[in-house]
């Protein structure tokens, strides 16, 4: 039986596009919500999870951070997709004819300059690649969809317009989860890993500062971190971090240990390889 990796959105989305890209081995699996994502793999339905933590211009995606801590996965790699939008229509319609484009609202927000520059007005859909699939079931030869080149695949739709986004920087970071844990052990000094973790402080006076300074005394650079209020309290506070190094580097076991002295939880969520767009910009497909 062919391995499957989940995600969430239709066929041609730009999650199933990073699968492709990512795990060209494991049949993409589309999910309606990210918990039905989470709940494939748990499941055994699916081997991996290819889940969007961060986009260039949007920022985190919304509850993500939320869900990450429990839901029972590893993250063991990460892959970064450039965004690019394309408007779509069904077979022999053309640009000239076009009065209304339907996508997700951030495609639409990402896609100002040439709704305005044509003037199609804005309408939302669900996701991108559901636009697409609206589209392809419509028989209006004045309304379009902003998806990316996957869906017009898809759905059989002709593209109009390609890279239609206003900022061609746009770049979502994805991160693949799975059941188990990767065992990656550091083999070399030149291996760039990244360590994923989950943390809670201790209800004393300057805990977190406390907990950064020994990431800063132990020359750790913290890549990132966001906090989240949980269990319903406007006090009890979550926080997601990154890190450059892996846990069996001594610095990293130091600052690892100082933080344990000013925390409640600490649930490491993956060690994994940094992908070189971190460093280069490239795109590896």
């Amino acid at each position: 039986m062919t391995k499957k990796i989940a995600y969430q959105g239709e066929p041609g989305a730009n999650s199933h596009i990073a699968c492709s890209e990512a795990r060209p081995d494991l049949e993409p699996m589309p999910c309606r919500t990210f918990e039905d994502v989470f709940s494939a793999v748990e499941q055994g339905d699916a081997a991996e999870a290819m889940i969007p933590v961060e986009n260039s211009i949007a920022g985190r995606v919304a509850d993500i951070h939320h869900l990450l801590p429990d839901s029972g996965l590893h993250i063991n790699a990460e892959h970064f997709l450039p965004i690019r939008f394309f408007m779509m229509a069904n077979r022999g319609v053309k640009l000239d004819q076009i009065k209304r484009a339907r996508s997700h609202i951030m495609g639409l927000g990402q896609c100002r300059n040439f709704l305005r520059k044509h003037d199609i007005e804005a309408v939302t859909s669900a996701d991108t690649a559901g636009a697409a699939r609206e589209v392809s079931e419509s028989d209006d030869g004045n309304l379009a969809a902003i998806a990316p080149e996957l869906a017009a695949e898809v759905y059989g739709l002709d593209i109009l317009a390609s890279n239609i986004e206003d900022h061609t920087h746009n770049t979502t970071r994805f991160v693949i989860m799975a059941k188990e844990p990767a065992v990656l052990e550091r083999t070399s000094k030149t291996e760039e890993f990244v360590t994923a973790f989950v943390f809670k402080v201790r209800n004393v006076p300057a805990a977190l500062y406390k907990v950064m300074g020994g990431f800063a005394t132990n020359n750790v650079n913290m890549t990132k971190l966001e906090s989240y209020l949980s269990e319903g309290s406007f006090t009890a506070t979550l926080f997601y971090a990154e890190v450059e190094g892996h846990p069996d580097d001594r610095n990293v076991q130091l600052a690892l240990e100082e933080m344990s002295f000013f925390s409640t939880r600490l649930d490491i969520l993956g060690v994994f390889l940094a992908d070189q767009y971190r460093k280069t910009g490239v795109h590896k497909q």
